[in-house]
């Protein structure tokens, strides 16, 4: 069996820089994006039944399947940038997880408010906040929940780079990865081509 290491945070907490950023210094390393099982019920649905795809119970099964056949099959570290932020739906993907015998590390990345607002800005392409009222919306209440004990560990990135929050997820796992030899500028030229592939249509 596999070790998963789950990032959770709220929507622009830089879970997904930091999970590609893991991926890179991790040979053998795969991510597992949840969000696109979401996606894809979202798209057997009329749109104006497409609520918060985290309420399906087919989207939690489904994760809980699929994160448990790659932990299964991938013989190298399976890392899932996902919020996750109701405690009994963490406790019916990660804590069954665990129950079936497969090794979690669960980090929650938080940072102050207008850290995260900032990062938002960054990923709207142009359009302000607009393109991000999704996650607007949900930021107070993801930083209010993500503080709880239930959350831990916990990870303050406000003034750590993608390469140090990486360091410090991979050690609270008790992994090591392979030393961070980018300059600023590649590092830069990184975290842009991640937000481009990583723009949301749906």
């Amino acid at each position: 069996m596999g070790t998963l290491l789950w990032i959770n945070g709220p929507f622009g907490g830089g879970k997904t820089q930091t999970a590609y950023e893991l991926r890179r210094r991790f040979p053998g390393s795969v991510v597992c994006d949840p969000e696109h099982i979401g996606f894809g019920l979202h798209r057997t649905l009329p749109p104006r039944l497409r609520g918060d795809f985290q309420d399906l119970a087919a989207w939690r099964c489904g994760v809980r399947e699929v994160l448990g056949i790659a932990l299964d099959g991938h013989p190298g570290p399976v890392i899932v940038p996902m919020t996750l932020v109701d405690p009994g739906y963490f406790t019916e993907i990660v804590g069954r997880l665990r129950e079936d015998g497969h090794t979690v590390h669960h980090t929650a990345l938080l940072a102050e408010r207008e850290t995260v607002l900032r990062r938002l800005r960054g990923r709207s392409v142009g359009r302000g906040l607009r393109r991000e009222a999704f996650a607007v919306s949900r930021l107070d209440d993801c930083l209010e929940r993500l503080a709880g004990a239930e959350f831990a560990h916990h990870v303050r990135n406000d003034r750590l780079t993608v390469a140090q929050t990486a360091d410090v997820v991979a050690k609270a796992a008790g992994l090591t990865p392979a030393p961070d030899t980018d300059g600023r500028l590649r590092h830069r030229l990184r975290r842009t081509w991640t937000s481009i592939r990583h723009i949301r249509f749906d």
